[in-house]
């Protein structure tokens, strides 16, 4: 079925679009009697009581190049539900994030990483700032509680010491825990 008929019966055709249709249900046969039909079946809808559902059979299209292309289209209309579905299943207030400046000072150590609850336990570098023996990176989180821990060269696990609130891992060592307020 062609879309245009749909948006010929709820008026959704700009003039120049109204121009083409009449055209086209003037020139094919099939177009028209398909127009013709849904419209019948919109009359019967939109009366006031429907006493059955019409049965509308439609002619296969002669038109066999784009078949190849149905199933690339479902899938992209799967897609973008799934989309719709995880988009109004996360709250959208999970997905507000506010940027968060972690800082550790230790100028004696030459790599200084962090890993945590925001990364999905990835360790990711901290910058140097010059000759001061601060380290630093500046994350996105979301509001409420993150867990994290900062990995001197490699393999050294050390808390946040602006952070008073820690808790032990699974693996004996300690994590830090942030809570952020957005």
């Amino acid at each position: 079925m062609d879309s245009r008929i749909s948006l010929f019966i709820d008026n959704e055709l700009s003039i120049d679009e109204k121009i083409e249709f009449v055209s086209k249900v003037h020139e094919d046969n099939n177009f028209r009697n398909d127009s013709l039909e849904l419209l019948r079946q919109e009359k019967r809808l939109r009366s006031e009581i429907a006493e059955r559902i019409p049965l509308v059979h439609f002619k296969e299209s002669k038109k066999r190049g784009l078949s190849f292309f149905r199933p690339f289209a479902l899938m992209a209309s799967s897609a973008a539900v799934m989309a719709l579905i995880f988009f109004f299943l996360i709250s959208p207030k999970d997905m507000i994030c506010s940027p968060h400046r972690f800082v550790l000072y230790n100028p004696s150590v030459n790599q200084v990483e962090i890993s945590g609850s925001f990364t999905n336990w990835e360790a990711l570098p901290l910058s140097k700032v010059g000759p001061s023996g601060y380290w630093e990176i500046v994350l996105p989180l979301s509001e409420g509680e993150h867990r994290f821990t900062y990995i001197l060269e490699g393999n050294q696990r050390v808390t946040d010491p602006t952070v008073l609130t820690k808790e032990q891992d699974d693996f004996g060592g300690e994590n830090s825990i942030l809570y952020m307020e957005i």
